[in-house]
């Protein structure tokens, strides 16, 4: 059965190209407007790892991440910053939280799909 990504960020461009690069490597994709928006998606579903935005509305991108570091469920989920904010102390705040890699935008493909094989596979074989 393929893997799960949740793609959560405010830009539907943004959401649809990540889609669209994710789903050619055989993965499922659920999108969400911004954290709040996430965090009721995600018990109705089965997420394997999450792909994030830092600047949205109702809840930015730390405080969700915040959010599910601090659901056990959570804790362990693999995360995947990808903003347009660059500079060290976001990264090091994104460590901090526990967050897997942080990618800036804009993104190609091959590497948002490089960063992703590195956490999940498509299947569970």
């Amino acid at each position: 059965m393929p893997k799960t990504i949740l793609v959560v960020d405010d830009s539907a461009t943004v959401r649809k190209f990540a889609s669209i690069s994710l789903t050619m490597q055989g993965f499922q994709i659920v999108t969400a407007d911004d954290g709040m928006d996430a965090l009721e998606k995600l018990p109705m579903q089965n997420i394997d790892l999450v792909i994030t935005d830092l600047n949205m509305p109702n809840m930015d991108g730390f405080e969700f991440i915040k959010s599910l570091r601090e659901n056990p469920q959570y804790k362990e989920l693999p995360i995947i910053i990808l903003s347009s904010l660059s500079d060290e102390v976001n990264k090091a705040k994104g460590r901090e939280l526990g967050v897997h890699a942080y990618l800036v935008k804009p993104f190609s493909l091959e590497r948002i799909q490089y960063e992703v094989s590195k956490f999940i596979s498509w299947t569970d074989e």
